[in-house]
């Protein structure tokens, strides 16, 4: 009894509250969003009601599980998610034209979201490995090629915005490798090549229109141009103070699309105004912190690239999300950590968030 009450003692406590309070907040938001539905079941409130508690039970019991556990069977992982994104391709349910999700009894589960904790452990069991050797380009270039798996097999679903996710996730790790400015360099060409020739051989034209309607959302304002610019609207009118839960115009009168899972960084922006969306973005900042702060006391390279690969993730699908509703990167299906509507994303992000709390108890 004596070492469970040391070891809880250990918990980052400003970590589990920053979480809790997005949760809450969260929770918040989507039961207002269902005062404005005639006749609602409040079915998207309860489920996040649901997918709240038990990513809380999630992230409790992944903080007792010693981490040193995902470095063992990083690789069974790896190609565990790898048959799972297969199995996704030729068994998974299509929504809105993207074949990305399986029925498990009553709940469907969205892959992916657990792919990007898995490719992060795999790396992080990688780059801890040749920790030593990463002037080599030969290990930029195998765990780039070990990340493409992922991305292609995302891709072939086709999800842009995980698949930008777990790109990224591998390029902030590998910022932190000691790799070589010339094969930073080499790495910068090469994207630009690849952006260039997708553009010239590679994207149809009605890929190229929603880039250039992203660029100017008034080229097709009742079209490709609609979320933006009703997402636009929606953060600029809650001023200092917003409006109000349930008295947004934007989510109240539905002209905001998916209000509750892509734009729901828009209606804490319309209905909480400036000031909410400072408490939210200082909440994040807090959990990088905390993040950070444990990645820095950590004693064994797996931990550190571990805590690395998480902040990447959130960092990247923050930053993605945040800009999307912003009207500065294009819209793409990314939900907002912690926030958006889905039990996949508040699942995988809780246990990552476990996980982290795992490496904070066993350093500290």
């Amino acid at each position: 009894m004596k070492d469970f009450i040391l070891k809880w003692r250990k918990l980052d406590w400003l970590l589990l509250l920053a979480i809790t309070i997005l949760l809450l907040l969260s929770i918040s938001i989507l039961y207002s969003l269902n005062l404005n539905v005639e006749s609602s079941n409040f079915l998207i409130f309860k489920k996040q009601l649901f997918f709240a508690i038990s990513g809380m039970v999630l992230f409790f019991t992944f903080a007792n599980f010693n981490y040193s556990f995902w470095s063992t069977y990083a690789k069974v992982i790896f190609i565990l998610f790898i048959l799972v994104l297969i199995t996704v391709l030729i068994l998974g349910t299509t929504v809105k034209g993207t074949t990305g999700w399986i029925y498990i009894g009553p709940f469907t589960i969205q892959p992916v979201e657990f792919a990007k904790l898995a490719l992060i452990i795999f790396l992080a069991r990688y780059f801890s490995t040749h920790a030593q050797d990463f002037a080599l380009f030969r290990h930029i270039f195998i765990s780039g090629l070990f990340t493409l798996v992922f991305v292609a097999l995302v891709m072939l679903q086709p999800d842009l915005g995980s698949a930008l996710v777990l790109l990224g996730t591998w390029i902030f790790m590998l910022l932190f490798t000691g790799i070589r400015r010339k094969h930073l360099y080499w790495l910068g060409v090469s994207f630009a090549a690849v952006i260039t020739l997708s553009w010239f051989f590679i994207l149809q034209a009605y890929q190229k229109s929603r880039i250039l309607t992203f660029l100017n959302p008034s080229l097709d304002p009742m079209g490709g141009g609609y979320n933006v610019i009703q997402s636009m609207i929606a953060v600029g009118s809650g001023k200092l103070f917003g409006r109000g839960l349930a008295l947004g115009s934007q989510s109240s009168l539905n002209f905001l699309p998916e209000p509750g899972t892509d734009f729901i960084f828009s209606v804490i922006a319309e209905d909480l105004g400036f000031v909410g969306v400072t408490i939210v973005l200082v909440l994040f900042a807090l959990i990088f912190y905390r993040l950070l702060s444990i990645m820095r006391k950590c004693q064994d390279n797996f931990g550190a690239y571990l805590i690395l690969g998480i902040v990447g993730m959130l960092l990247v699908q923050t930053f993605i999300n945040i800009s999307m509703n912003m009207g500065i990167s294009p819209v793409t299906g990314i939900p907002l950590p912690l926030l958006s509507a889905g039990g996949s994303s508040i699942w995988a992000v809780m246990i990552a968030l476990g996980i982290a709390e795992s490496i904070n108890i066993r350093n500290s």
